[in-house]
C-alpha cells in the first residue's frame, strides 16, 4: 500500500479527483435507476451493485460494486431492525 502523503494540490491531481468522482456518481446514477426498477431490497441492490460495477471497468468498478454490496446489506439490515421495533398503534 502506498504511502499517503500531504501536500499541496496540483492541477492533474485535482482533474484526477474530478474524474474519480464523475465516475462514483455514474455509478451511483445507475445503481439509483435499477434499484428504483427492482426495488431497493436485497435482489434490487444486488443486481444495481452489478451492473453498475460491470460497466464501470478497473479497479474503480470492483470498488463501486463492493461499496454498494455493503451499504445493501446494511440498509437491509437496518429496516428489519426498525420494522422488527416499531409498533403499531390504532388510529381513531
Amino acid at each position: 500500500m502506498a504511502d499517503a502523503k500531504v501536500g499541496m494540490p496540483t492541477i492533474s491531481g485535482v482533474k484526477d479527483s474530478m474524474i474519480d468522482f464523475a465516475v462514483g456518481a455514474g455509478g451511483g446514477i445507475l445503481y439509483a435507476l435499477s434499484s428504483s426498477f427492482l426495488g431497493s431490497g436485497l435482489v434490487g441492490g444486488l443486481v444495481g451493485a452489478g451492473l453498475a460495477g460491470a460497466v464501470v471497468k478497473g479497479t474503480r468498478g470492483v470498488a463501486i460494486a463492493t461499496i454498494l454490496g455493503f451499504q445493501t446489506i446494511v440498509g437491509a439490515i437496518g429496516a428489519s431492525q426498525a420494522a422488527a421495533s416499531s409498533t403499531q398503534s390504532d388510529v381513531m
